[in-house]
Parts: structure tokens; C-alpha cells; sequence
């Protein structure tokens, strides 16, 4: 039989079978033996918030993995999750990747579009292309907000920038009992309500499990690239109820004592250097903590039980760890699987100087009210799907011990975080220690020179960045290996800090404050790795020197503008986003209207949203449209006949009754004004005619709804629970044909009125 040339193939397939050469199109096949490769990241885990780094926290899993592997002791980040991730993924400074700081704004710096630079390849992306399968389950956020929706594009997605299968959130954090969005591969999960034991923390590993057991059964031989992005422990704090209950009374103690502990530990593991100096209790303006002896027992009764919920995150995510290591190993895969567990920046100090029960309050660009007199009844919450907690920021500083300050600041804390590596088949000592400098960027270089891959020159056509890191392997085998990264500057929010060979230059910016060289504090970290000794009087010509360094990487690296704290980032937006802010009609069976998309309906705004009904009969009940959650949100519904709007602005819930709705009315409205002062009046409307109005609510703002528009029922965490236990998402009976909501004007103190004058104060300080 005669067979055509197929052009396709350049002719090479089909010209007779017998006596003829099969031909197929190459593919690419990774090094012989290839190690599999699991990226496991917590998230805001602080140095010694780990047993094996001189914590209190039952991590069993990881203390095993520290015994068998190798244990970094001067391994450093970025100060912030979304650079941190940008950074480990591609090997390239985060402000040259595209991702100087949390990626959630798009204020039109290169070194700010909080996505990935089309000039950086991820690691999934060059592992793929050396014949690895690719995984990913977990957090993301390395897309700005402006691309989550359906509508955005998916160039900086998990599946577009390497990875064969994602199951996660695309956003900063989520809530773990009830995620407010997540996804699979490039589409939504559609869910209306989770079990009751759901945790996000199990799932994610199920899946990751599940990938990993596919991809094994299908072809044995195929090794894997893993990457675990946890959410916890980001805040809210959340936690099942058991693993809370382990650690009941463990921190009656206090931040103080906890701190202590963990330093003498560590001194103990030697993880610190002996002799290091515990820092004093951290002083510094708007980042000082309050001595735990000083607090009434009301105050330590509400604290302490903010850290039993973070330790019982903590917890977990050792346990999924162990889980997937008992997975590894009855796969035959475990010698053979290069393991890193380490953290995206220090603990986080986001919950301020008292915590909080709603961590969306703490987000609020106005600032926040003290509200304890409101967070102490929710104790017994803390922890569970109707709370958002965060805890104050003494325990973040003893997270940190016993390095100073926290999340996003440039001094250590912000930075130094624990760092695991395991390969059993190949490393001789268990249990090691290393003591050398390494940064984050160096992951990337490491894997490659373990696994025998080179880096690309180009990606898609186009030239792709030199990675800023190097490999450190050298140093797992040999303990006096010299560091290969010797340089390295740091950036966060004006915060600024530069390193090089044992000496360390760093700044606490206070916010619109001029930048120059008299913020500069200067420490010699060989000797002082606590930074307790400021050197930088005595040695101003070393200072210069070094903040000469910064400059240059600062402009080599894409990093200026610096946030002089103007605020002008948050509402510096592209005009492209101007379309998110304008009317739209949603059918009922529309799936939630994505977060951002939402938001913008609403933020600093006065709106008004219109129910088209089908005529209303006596019986008919239900949610007409909600938007937000358990963290803070609105909802307009019917009850025995009565007409409700509620809005749960954190843990206060404001009602307003429109009275009885008469039978036949075809439409509802929610009229909303926007008077000022981050408040709102809201008023409702039956068939054009005023039933109800009040005054004085809560503006909802920053991030919060979280969850978007929902039409004819409340998915997933409920705005208000108490209408959640009697009916559970309570999707309307009868006839609702759509919700319109029509966005007006900006408050008079809106954000996105004063951009020029934002961009003016700014200007003093450059």
C-alpha cells in the first residue's frame, strides 16, 4: 500500500511502511533519573514559627524533613507574598519580574504591573520544557485585580505562564472554610455552598495529591514539578476545630515569654548563632508593642486566643505536608524528589497593635477604630467560618524571633524566614546546617544546576532577563562552601535595605517623610544578625558607599518610583479599568460576578440597584442580591412577606425594614448615596416609591465586599449568618428576571477625586 507524503510532516510520514524509518515529531525529555520537584511555600510564617526553628508549634512533619535534610539559617525573601512568589518562580528580582508589590493595583510603573513580565520564564515553564509535568495547587497572586474576571486576560495565569493543571485562588488570601472564588485550570469553580468540614488547606493537598497519582499511573517514568502555594497562614486566621483545641492555654503566657522560649531554643538547635542577642521588645514608631504584662485580663484572654488559631494553621500545614510525603513514599517517589519548604516574607503585623475579629477593617485606607469593645463577645468564634481574625502584632513579633520588625519591613523580620531542603537520594548528612547568605532568587538557578536544565535565552520571540540569583548547591554538600550571592538590595513600600558580604544598610520610612541617606541605619550582621547595633555614625563613608549600591540596582531593577505614602498607588488606575465602573444588568443564574468587577460597582460611590421582579406573590421568599460575606457585605431579601436590607459592616450588622411587600410589585430598588465622610444613606424603593431610608452606615471599602454580586441567592460564606442558619443560601422562589446596578457618583472625599493632588504631596518627598 502507497501512502501520499502528509505536507504537514515535511513529507516524512507515509511513504511506504515496509523497510521505511518511522518518524515523529520530537518532544522534549528531561535528564536521565530526573529528581520530581516540590516547591512547598507557606505564607506569612515568621523564622520561628517552625519546631525545628524554636517554636512551640507541634510541626512534626517538617522537624523530620529539618533531621533528614538541610536547614538554612540565613535564607531571605522579599518583605511581601506576591514579590516573593515572582522571584522564586523565575529567579529574577521581583521589580524586574513585574511584581514590586502585592499585586493588586496597576499604577503604571513597569516595575508595578503586578503581573509577570513577558521578559521572565517561570519554572514551570522551562521544567515543561524539558519534559516535566507541571502542577500547581494553591495561591497565586501574581495577576493584578483588573485580569481575575472571566472578561481579563489570562497572560499572567498559572496555566499561561507554564503549569499543566492549577487548582486554586488567584487572589491575595481566601477564606479557608468558605473560599470566596476558586479555580481550576483557566475556569471558575461554580459552588453555592461547602461542607461544613471543609478546609482549604485539605483540599489543596487533595489535589495536589491527585495530580501527582494521575500523572505517576499514566507514565511512571515522567517526573513532576510541584508547586504547593499555601494560603495559610495569611490571614483571616482560620482553623478546623480541633487543631485549635490542641493549643488552648499554650499562649496564655503571653508574646513576651513565647518570644524568650523560642530565642532560648533556638540558641539550643542552634539555628541562631550562639551568643545572638534577643532584640528589645520592638519600640519603633507605629510598629511598637505593648508589654503582654500591661494588658488587662480581658486584653490576654482575646489575644492569646488569636495565636491558638494561628499555631493550629500552622499545624495543619505540616500535617498536609506529612500527608503528601506518605503519598511520595508508598509511590516509590520519595528518594528521588528534591523537597524546599520555605515562607513568602516574615509574620505579618497586618492585625495592628490590638488584632482584630474582622480583617477587613484593618485594611480600611482611613485607618481603624479601636474595636475591641466589638471583638472580645466573638472569642469562642475566633477560628470559625463566621469570624475574619487577625492577630496583633506582638505575635508577629515573637513569629519573628529574634529578628526585628515584621511583613513588609526591609529589617530582618520582613525577610529572614526558614528554609528546608531535601533530596534523600542524593544528600549524606541529614540534619545540616548553613549558615551562608541565600536569597530567594537563588531557588530557581539551584534547581536548574541540581537538575542538569539550562535557562532560556528568549521566551515566545522575546529576550528573557538574566536570573539575579545563583546556585547554592555547592553549599548543601560542603558547609564551608563560600556564599555565591553576595549583593543584594531590598525594597518595600519606601522601605529600602541593602546587603553585602556580612554588612547590611536598611531604612524605616515613615510615610511621607523625605527619603535620603540620614534614614539609613547601618549593621554589621556577622556579628550583629539581630541588627541591635547601629553603625551608622561611625562609618558614614560605608553607609554612602552602600547606598550608592542600592541606587544603582534600585534603577538596574525598575524600582523607582519609590512609595513615598501618598496613597497614590491605590487609586492610579489605567483607563482601561473605567469599564468595570460602568452599568450592568446581571440575569438571574448568572454565576457570582467576579470580586473586582463588583467592587468597583460600588467602591466610594453612591449606586443603585434595581430588582426586576415578575410580579410578587405573598409567598414568595428569599435573596434578591448579595454581595460580600462573613467578612463584611450587604444583602437585600424577602422574609414572611417583609421587604429587609442588612448590611454587615464586620461584625456590626445595620437592618433596615422596607415593611410588607405588596403583592404584584415588579421592582425593588436599593438606592445608595454617598454623602461623605466614608459613609453611606441607603434607601428602598418599592415600584418607584420610598418604603425606607437611613443614614450613617459604614462605607465598605478596600477589599472589601470580597465576594462579588450574587443574584437570587447567597453563596458560599453568607453576609448574614443568622439568615445562613435558617435557610442556608436562600435562593428567591419566585419570578426574579435581573438585577441592574448603576453606579453614580464618587463620594466627595473618594480617592480617585484627588489623584492629582495625591501625586503633588508625593513629589515633596521625591
Amino acid at each position: 500500500m502507497k501512502l501520499e507524503p502528509y505536507e504537514g510532516f515535511g513529507g516524512k510520514v507515509g511513504r511506504t511502511f515496509a523497510g521505511s524509518e518511522p518518524w515523529w515529531p520530537p518532544r522534549p525529555l528531561p535528564p536521565p533519573g530526573a529528581p520530581n520537584v516540590v516547591i512547598v511555600l507557606a505564607d506569612d510564617l515568621g523564622f520561628s514559627d517552625l519546631g525545628c526553628y524554636g517554636s512551640e508549634i507541634a510541626t512534626p512533619n517538617l522537624d523530620r524533613l529539618a533531621a533528614e535534610g538541610v536547614r538554612y539559617l540565613n535564607f531571605h525573601v522579599t518583605p511581601m507574598c506576591s514579590p516573593t512568589r515572582a522571584a522564586l518562580l523565575t529567579g529574577v528580582n521581583s521589580h524586574l519580574a513585574g511584581v514590586g508589590h502585592v499585586a493588586h493595583s496597576d499604577p503604571g510603573f513597569p516595575g508595578y504591573a503586578m503581573e509577570l513580565s513577558d521578559n521572565v520564564a517561570t519554572a514551570a515553564e522551562i521544567f515543561s520544557q524539558h519534559g516535566y509535568a507541571t502542577f500547581m495547587s494553591g495561591k497565586w497572586h501574581l495577576c493584578k485585580d483588573s485580569d481575575l474576571s472571566e472578561a481579563g486576560s489570562k497572560h499572567s495565569w498559572p496555566i499561561q505562564r507554564g503549569f499543566d493543571s492549577f487548582y486554586g485562588f488567584l487572589d491575595g488570601f481566601t477564606n479557608l472554610h468558605q473560599p470566596h472564588r476558586l479555580y481550576q485550570d483557566n475556569h471558575v469553580v461554580e459552588i453555592d455552598t461547602y461542607p461544613e468540614d471543609y478546609y482549604f488547606t485539605d483540599d489543596i493537598t487533595d489535589r495536589a495529591i491527585a495530580m501527582v497519582k494521575s500523572l505517576k499511573a499514566a507514565d511512571p517514568s515522567k517526573p513532576f514539578l510541584l508547586y504547593l502555594a499555601h494560603g495559610a497562614a495569611h490571614a483571616p486566621l482560620l482553623a478546623k476545630p480541633q487543631d485549635i483545641l490542641k493549643y488552648r492555654g499554650a499562649y496564655d503566657a503571653g508574646w513576651d515569654r513565647i518570644r524568650e522560649e523560642r530565642h532560648r531554643r533556638q540558641l539550643e538547635l542552634g539555628v541562631i548563632p550562639a551568643g545572638t542577642e534577643l532584640p528589645e521588645r520592638n519600640r519603633e514608631q507605629n510598629h511598637d508593642v505593648q508589654p503582654w504584662d500591661g494588658l488587662s485580663p480581658r486584653e490576654r484572654a482575646l489575644f492569646a486566643r488569636y495565636m491558638e488559631v494561628f499555631a493550629a494553621m500552622v499545624d495543619s500545614v505540616d500535617q498536609s505536608f506529612g500527608r503528601l510525603r506518605s503519598v511520595l513514599e508508598a509511590m516509590g517517589e520519595w528518594d528521588n524528589t528534591i523537597v524546599i519548604f520555605t515562607s513568602d516574607n516574615g509574620a505579618s503585623r497586618e492585625g495592628e497593635a490590638r488584632g482584630t475579629s474582622q480583617y477587613f477593617r484593618v485594611l480600611r485606607p482611613i485607618g481603624t477604630a479601636d474595636t475591641f469593645e466589638e471583638d472580645y463577645p466573638r472569642l469562642d468564634l475566633l477560628g470559625g467560618p463566621q469570624t475574619t481574625p487577625h492577630y496583633p502584632r506582638g505575635w508577629a513579633m515573637a513569629g519573628n524571633t529574634p529578628y526585628r520588625l515584621y511583613k513588609v519591613n526591609t529589617h530582618a523580620g520582613g525577610h529572614q524566614v526558614p528554609f528546608i531542603f531535601s533530596w534523600p537520594a542524593r544528600l549524606a548528612e541529614g540534619g545540616a546546617i548553613r549558615s551562608q547568605y541565600a536569597h530567594v532568587t537563588d531557588v530557581l538557578p539551584t534547581l536548574l544546576d541540581l537538575v542538569g536544565l539550562e535557562p532560556p535565552a528568549e521566551r515566545h520571540g522575546r529576550a528573557v532577563w538574566p536570573m539575579a540569583g545563583r546556585s547554592f548547591a555547592p553549599t548543601l554538600a560542603d558547609p564551608a562552601a563560600p556564599a555565591r550571592h553576595t549583593e543584594q538590595y531590598y525594597e518595600m513600600i519606601g522601605h529600602r535595605g541593602y546587603y553585602r558580604d556580612g554588612w547590611e544598610i536598611v531604612t524605616l520610612h515613615q510615610p511621607l517623610t523625605p527619603f535620603g541617606d540620614h534614614e539609613w541605619e547601618l549593621y554589621h550582621l556577622a556579628e550583629d544578625p539581630t541588627e541591635t547595633t547601629n553603625l551608622a555614625q561611625g562609618d558614614p563613608e560605608l553607609v554612602r558607599e552602600l547606598a550608592q549600591a542600592w541606587e544603582r540596582a534600585a534603577w538596574a531593577n525598575q524600582v523607582l518610583p519609590l512609595d513615598e505614602g501618598s496613597m497614590l498607588r491605590w487609586v492610579q488606575r489605567p483607563a482601561t479599568e473605567d469599564v468595570f465602573a460602568a452599568p450592568v444588568t446581571i440575569l438571574r443564574g448568572t454565576p457570582t460576578l467576579e470580586r473586582y468587577r463588583s467592587l468597583l460597582l460600588i467602591q466610594a460611590r453612591s449606586f443603585t440597584v434595581t430588582v426586576a421582579l415578575g410580579g410578587y406573590r405573598p409567598e414568595d421568599q428569599g435573596i434578591l442580591v448579595a454581595h460580600g460575606d462573613q467578612g463584611g457585605g450587604y444583602v437585600l431579601y424577602v422574609e414572611g412577606g417583609e421587604l429587609i436590607f442588612v448590611q454587615n459592616c464586620g461584625a456590626a450588622m445595620r437592618r433596615l425594614s422596607g415593611g410588607p411587600l405588596a403583592g404584584g410589585a415588579r421592582e425593588v430598588s436599593l438606592v445608595v448615596g454617598a454623602p461623605g465622610s466614608w459613609q453611606w444613606d441607603p434607601s428602598l424603593l418599592v415600584d418607584g416609591q420610598v418604603v425606607a431610608e437611613d443614614s450613617g452606615y459604614p462605607m465598605l471599602s478596600a477589599m472589601c465586599p470580597f465576594e462579588g454580586i450574587d443574584v437570587g441567592i447567597d453563596r458560599r460564606s453568607p453576609v448574614s449568618w443568622d439568615l445562613y442558619e435558617r435557610h442556608g443560601p436562600f435562593p428567591y422562589s419566585g419570578a426574579l428576571r435581573a438585577v441592574t446596578y448603576a453606579p453614580g457618583q464618587l463620594a466627595p472625599d473618594a480617592g480617585a477625586r484627588w489623584v492629582e493632588l495625591l501625586r503633588e504631596r508625593g513629589r515633596k518627598y521625591e
